[in-house]
This record gives C-alpha cells, sequence and structure tokens, in this order.
C-alpha cells in the first residue's frame, strides 16, 4: 500500500503551488525547494505562469508523468484531479493538504471514497486527507514549520491530528531529537497508524532502520493489527512511545459488575499499550522527554545517582524518582570517602551527590568515574547541571558529551539552564545529544519507562475436555448472568479452584449441604447481582438451627430464588474479572478484592490472550503488592496461584467469547493456593467482537 513513489519519488507536482507562502500550496512548495528535493518539481496553478521561480502548468493534464503529487485546492476538484494524474500521469503517490472531507458532512465523505477507489484501482498511495502532509530525508512534503532535523537514524513520527503534530515536533525539536519520517495520516482514507507500522514492521532493518517511534493516536482503527507490528516492531529492537487522545468519557456507565464499572476505552488502550511494550504518555512534553531516554542506553536496574550542583532540583527529582518506583541508593564505605576527598569542602556524596555550585568540570569526571566504576549499587547516573549565567559552562558539557559515549551505564544530562547557557546547550545538542530541562518531568518519564514491560505473548491453554464442556455450558445459555451452578462447571473446566457449594430450594436441603460440607458455611442468595446490599449473604452459620433460619430470612428478602450454601474458608480477599471491550476484545482486571476493589480501585489490566508472564507483571504492578507478597509478619499469596488464575480466566475467555461480564470477587487467597469464593458471569447471545489474538 506504501509505494516507492510516495516514499522516494524522481519528480512532484504541487497542485495549487502558489506565491503566498501564508497558504499551504505555498508553504509546502517552499519547504520542498528549501529542503533540497533532488528531483523535478512542478506547479499547476492557472492564474500564474510562474511561481517561486517554477514555471507552472496551467492544468494537471498538461504534466509530464509524475511520480507524486501534493494536492492544496478545494476538495470538490480533487477527485477529478486524482483521476487524470493516476490514469493518464502514472502518478503512485498522493498527499492531499485540503480539507472539507469526511471530517467535515457526507458529502465530503463521498469525494474521500472516490478518491480512495481510484488510488486503490491503481495501486497507489494516499497520504491524507486533512494532514500537514509528509517528510522524510528524501523530501519535505509537509506545509508547516518548524522542519526537524532529520537523519536516517533519527525517530519515525505517526500523528492523526496535524497541528498536534507541529506542536510535538516543537517539542521533540527543543529536546535535541532528530527525526527519519514525519508522517501526518490525516483522516486516515487510505493510509492509517495501522498501514505505516506494517510498513516499518515489513520493511525493518537492524542496521539502517529507526529504533524509536513515536505516535499520537485519535483512533485505533484496528487493535489487533496495531497490537502485532508494534509488538513485532519491538521485539526486533525498536521502542515505541505514544500518546492516545479521546478515551475518556462524559458521565457514568450504568454496569452491573466491578470490571463493568471500572473498564473503559480508555483501560483497554492501557492494556493495548502495555501488551506490546509501548510505553504510553499523556501529554507533548511527556512524549518528547520518553523519546529522549529512547536515545541513551538502555537502563538496566532501577537504582539511580543523581548529580547536581543545586540541592533543591535533586531533592524535588528524589520525589519524583521515588513515588514511581526508582531507587536512590545511599552511598558509603571506602569507594564514597575516597570520592568526597576530591570534591570541595561541603560537598555530599550519600546521593543525591551534591558537588556545590562552584564544582568543576574535572570533580564531575571524578564523580562519574566513580559511578561507573566504584558503585555497584548504582545503575544510571542522573546529571543536573545549570549556570547563574556567571561563567561559560562549555567544559562541563563537553565532558558530559564524552561520559555518555564512553560510560556502560546511562547518563542522562538535565540541563535547565535554557537562557543563562543557550549557547552552551545549542553546541551539545549540535553533537547529537537529546536533553531534558526539568528534573520532575524527567523522572516520571524515566518511571514511566522503567514500568513499561517487554511485549506478551499468550502461553495458556485450555484442556479439551475443558474446552467442551465450557461451549456445553456456553451454547445451552441464554442472554444474560448464567445460574451459580453453571457459572461453577464454567470455572472447574478452566482449572481455577471454588468452593464447594450447593443451592438450595428449601431449608431442609440447605440444611442437608451445610452437615455435608461440614460448619461453619457461608449462606448467599441466588437471583440479585449485589447480594451484600441486600443483606443477602451470611458469614459463619454454625448449626442446623442457624442454616434454617437464615434460609427462611433470605428467601423473603426481594429478588430472591434460591440460597447458596458454600464452605466457609479464610484468606487474602482478592479480584478477577473481565468485560468485552468494543474491538479491544476481553479485558482482564485482576487486584484486591472484597471492599477494596470499591475503595482504592488498585487494579491491573491486560487484554486477552493473557501470558504467565504477563499476568505475573499485573500483580506486580498493583499498588498493594507489597500486601500480596506479605508485609509485617502477616502472610502473602501464592502469586503463582494468582497468576494461574488470570490465565486461567484469559483462556476461558477465549474459549466462550459470549462472555460480556464476569467478576470472580472474591478470591481468597493463600500462601498455597487461590481460591474462588464467589463468582458471577453474564453472556450475550450477539455476535462477539474480534479480540487481540
Amino acid at each position: 500500500m506504501i509505494s516507492a513513489k510516495l516514499l522516494n519519488p524522481k519528480n512532484i507536482a504541487v497542485i495549487g503551488g502558489s506565491d503566498d507562502i501564508t497558504k499551504a500550496g505555498g508553504k509546502v512548495l517552499l519547504n520542498l525547494l528549501s529542503g533540497g528535493f533532488s528531483g523535478e518539481i512542478y506547479v499547476v496553478n492557472p492564474k500564474a505562469s510562474v511561481v517561486q521561480g517554477i514555471p507552472t502548468f496551467a492544468d494537471v493534464s498538461l504534466l509530464p508523468e509524475t511520480d507524486m503529487a501534493i494536492l492544496a485546492v478545494a476538495a470538490r476538484h480533487c477527485p477529478a484531479i486524482v483521476k487524470t494524474l493516476a490514469y493518464e500521469k502514472k502518478t503512485g503517490g498522493f498527499i492531499i493538504l485540503s480539507a472539507g472531507f469526511s471530517e467535515e458532512d457526507e458529502q465530503g465523505a463521498a469525494l474521500e471514497r472516490s478518491i480512495v477507489e481510484t488510488v486503490r484501482q491503481t495501486g497507489g498511495s494516499l497520504i491524507g486527507p486533512n494532514c500537514i502532509g509528509f517528510l522524510n530525508n528524501n523530501y519535505h512534503g509537509v506545509f508547516t514549520s518548524p522542519i526537524p532535523r532529520l537523519s536516517a537514524g533519527g525517530i519515525d513520527f505517526i500523528s492523526g491530528s496535524g497541528a498536534t503534530a507541529v506542536f510535538i515536533l516543537e517539542a521533540a525539536i527543543t529536546s535535541g531529537l532528530p527525526f527519519s519520517s514525519v508522517w501526518s495520516v490525516g483522516n486516515s482514507a487510505q493510509i492509517g497508524v495501522e498501514d505505516v507500522l506494517e510498513h516499518f514492521d515489513q520493511t525493518y532493518d537492524r542496521e539502517t532502520s529507526s529504533k524509536i517511534k513515536l505516535l499520537y493516536i485519535e483512533n485505533i482503527a484496528d487493535p489487533a493489527r496495531f497490537l502485532m507490528h508494534s509488538a513485532s516492531l519491538i521485539r526486533k529492537g525498536c521502542r515505541i512511545a505514544a500518546i492516545k487522545a479521546g478515551t475518556s468519557e462524559a458521565g457514568s456507565r450504568a454496569a452491573s459488575s466491578h470490571t463493568g464499572a471500572m473498564a473503559s476505552p480508555d483501560t483497554a488502550v492501557e492494556a493495548l499499550f502495555r501488551k506490546a511494550g509501548i510505553v504510553r504518555c499523556h501529554n507533548r512534553t511527556e512524549l518528547a522527554y520518553v523519546a529522549a531516554l529512547f536515545t541513551y542506553r538502555q537502563l538496566s536496574g532501577k537504582r539511580i545517582a543523581i548529580v547536581t550542583h543545586a540541592g533543591g532540583p535533586a531533592v524535588m527529582l528524589t520525589d519524583a524518582l521515588s513515588e514511581g518506583g526508582m531507587e536512590i541508593p545511599r552511598l558509603s564505605g571506602k569507594s564514597a570517602d575516597s570520592l568526597l576527598e576530591k570534591l570541595f569542602p561541603g560537598s555530599s556524596v550519600a546521593n543525591p551527590i551534591d558537588f556545590l555550585a562552584t564544582g568543576t568540570a574535572e570533580q564531575l569526571g571524578f564523580i562519574l568515574d566513580a559511578c561507573e566504576n566504584d558503585f555497584d549499587e548504582i545503575d544510571a547516573m542522573a546529571v543536573i547541571f545549570g549556570s547563574p549565567g556567571l561563567f561559560p559552562v562549555d567544559d562541563v558539557y563537553s565532558l558530559l558529551h564524552d561520559k555518555i559515549r564512553s560510560c556502560r551505564k546511562p547518563i542522562y544530562p538535565i540541563l535547565p539552564s535554557v537562557i543563562n547557557v543557550k549557547r552552551e546547550i545549542a553546541d551539545f545538542i549540535a553533537h547529537g545529544n537529546a536533553i531534558f530541562t526539568d528534573e520532575v518531568l524527567f523522572g516520571r518519564a524515566l518511571c514511566r519507562v522503567n514500568a513499561t514491560p517487554p511485549p506478551s505473548d499468550s502461553d495458556a491453554f485450555i484442556a479439551s475436555t475443558g474446552t467442551k464442556v465450557i461451549r456445553a455450558v456456553i451454547d445451552n445459555a441464554g442472554e444474560g448472568y448464567l445460574a451459580p451452578e453453571k457459572v461453577n462447571i464454567l470455572l472447574d473446566a478452566a482449572g481455577i479452584p471454588t468452593v464447594p457449594e450447593s443451592v438450595a430450594i428449601s431449608s431442609e436441603e440447605a440444611v442437608k449441604a451445610a452437615e455435608k460440607m461440614g460448619y461453619p458455611v457461608v449462606m448467599k442468595v441466588v437471583g440479585p447481582v449485589h447480594k451484600s446490599d441486600i443483606g443477602g449473604v451470611t458469614l459463619n452459620v454454625n448449626s442446623a438451627a442457624e442454616v434454617s433460619a437464615e434460609y427462611g430470612r433470605m428467601m423473603k428478602l426481594p429478588g430472591v430464588t434460591a440460597v447458596l450454601v458454600q464452605k466457609m474458608i479464610s484468606g487474602m480477599e482478592l479480584f478477577c474479572g473481565a468485560k468485552r471491550e468494543g474491538r479491544f476484545g476481553h479485558l482482564v482486571m485482576a487486584g484486591m478484592g472484597g471492599i477494596f476493589i470499591e475503595v482504592f480501585r488498585d487494579v491491573a489490566t491486560a487484554l486477552v490472550p493473557v501470558s504467565d508472564q504477563e499476568a505475573r507483571s499485573m500483580i506486580g504492578s498493583l499498588k498493594s503488592y507489597k500486601i500480596i507478597k506479605g508485609i509485617r509478619g502477616a502472610a502473602g499469596v501464592s502469586e503463582e496461584a494468582f497468576a494461574r488464575v488470570i490465565t486461567s480466566l484469559s483462556a476461558l475467555l477465549e474459549t466462550a467469547p459470549e462472555i460480556v461480564e464476569m467478576d470472580i470477587n472474591p478470591l481468597l487467597g493463600t500462601p498455597d493456593k487461590i481460591v474462588a469464593v464467589d463468582a458471577r458471569i453474564r453472556v450475550s447471545s450477539l455476535q462477539p467482537s474480534v479480540g487481540i489474538h
């Protein structure tokens, strides 16, 4: 779909090119000319004979054969122009800057469909319409500025918004980042984000291709395809960061399960990015900072040395890193004492390492060498070095440049004095370095990168016998919630341990079930979704008389059809659930259970299929992870068993995609096992969505 004529044309025609560089046609022509395009440039303008020094053609029919065309004319003229170019001029690449298509109304959408059909039939490639254009090392086919510094190993950037692309470029350029290509896909009439990712994936060369991809996305049309190609690129050695805008929801959605209430398009995006190994960002600056981090050596570990000559920024960075799960190890011992002797009196090497405002480049070198060679407890160095404007700092930045390249451990330059040492920073950037200007934003970006796991694959499955049992239940299920006994069948078939239980429709049946299980038991109403809200759960029932009394009370509650008797067990309350979320397929959520899910909403989310690795990563990402592991003498739970429940649930959903909502709450966990105590499953006879596979 993405042709050579789009990527590397021998000639380019600008339809609507003019001398007015305040308009798209004039500015894109100026950018082509100033960008040093090596081929022929043609201009079509019926009102002028020469435009920006180039003789014009009055009509596209008069053009010679043309590899690529950039259209900056009214939308209504575009279909006919594209037909002429595609069929008569053998044009294979099109960029349509014009607006007034599907983003506006149905009439515009019809024009857009006509253009796409022409391009499709002739084997061409279309960027746009309603975009700022496309640029790479071959030509600058955009009507905006600034034009970033371009290099073969720079960043590949895809944006669904033209204006936002410009703002992101400005943030990235300020950080010193070079680019390899910029794709403004606009309406994505033919080529969208997924298509560009597929192109990157299929043409990837470990030696020559860009290793960094940035995305600004407003719509993920095909989550499965997006996942496949982004994860493939990351496995090949790329690093990807993305902003996904437009995921908030106005108002609250009605949902009958905890998972349904918490799941949303935004949680689906979060899970998709996590599964792919994409670092999710939420604003332009964060995206630029993450991209800058990608240009440095990859961090292995979470122990950071903060090197500074200003105490305040170091304290703020310490806070930001600590809040994000990084460590700032205290430095002591002979190596620390030896380093301190090389610094001015009043300096500190405890970490942060503060070598004072009077510190020299030589002293900074001593510090970085010690962190590199003497302190095994350090994985990376963050250097904060600004200036009050009293003297040049070229020697410091020159040393940083050399150490960044020679040290095995990453060194991150945080250079806040963007005015006082503007010249020195510009020189530092010109030597190929990316910078950070704000220590807190840097710290948060580093934490976000470090917390993003690698791409994950599923390794969960259900034995064929279990699959047959599951399908038998689902194929005979109606619309809505399954009966408790059906839920238990599904859980057992999926390999999720359950508590012994029995549904009673008489007091005698309830007593008989309780005595068979052994006291104490738990009694729960059957019928109402939220049992606790109506007093439909009773714990520690210890005799036949209590069972009989509770049965009578419960059957009088509204909507109750039966009573569930369950063996009472103890353990830490956990939660696991699922929801089918549109094109994304099933979301699996897990965390602390019971009332904690409502109070703390501390849950981790993943898209089906969920691997064991991914399940363990979910558990480890919880704010309550320390509780799950065991804290202050309290026993934790089996992480292995918890992960197995998550992967088993994932496999159940793959086998039964008709499940639309599901809660297992609580799961009771001990150091040895995890057992499902209460669960509900809602199925739909509607055609299930296509998920992520």
